[in-house]
């Protein structure tokens, strides 16, 4: 994950063989966190694992496992693989609210998609004006 902008992260990520590449407004990314941590959460209790067991099969801190669930850190990609899979979940459900609808997802969807469409739209007219706001 990259920050590219004050409020934009660019985020690549690799299932399989397929790279797929994410440009993510702050208070999504805000909102992101607080899931992620959330479902990581309830994931290491419904498998009955204390924060200092986890941390433990996920070689890192029991500290980092604790401030990751308070949402003062985010975990690098190397760690969310090896948490999802100490926890035998897919990655996907670490990120996917828990009551989200598909018509809640769908709309989340299209505000990310409408904020990459404007912030590329602002970075062509930028790169086309030869001036840039960095």
């Amino acid at each position: 994950m990259y920050q590219i902008k004050n409020n934009m992260y660019y985020i690549v990520s690799q299932v399989g063989e397929s790279l797929y590449y994410y440009l993510i407004d702050s208070k999504y990314m805000e909102r992101l966190g607080t899931i992620f941590a959330n479902n990581l959460r309830g994931y290491r209790r419904k498998r009955g694992l204390t924060q200092e067991k986890l941390a433990e099969m996920v070689e890192v801190s029991t500290h980092h496992i604790g401030m990751i669930e308070l949402t003062r850190n985010f975990p690098t990609f190397d760690l969310i693989e090896r948490i999802a899979k100490a926890l035998d979940i897919e990655i996907y459900e670490l990120f996917v609210a828990p009551n989200a609808t598909c018509g809640e997802l769908d709309r989340l969807r299209r505000d990310i998609v409408s904020e990459i469409k404007q912030t590329v739209a602002e970075a062509v007219k930028e790169a086309l004006s030869g001036t840039s706001k960095d």
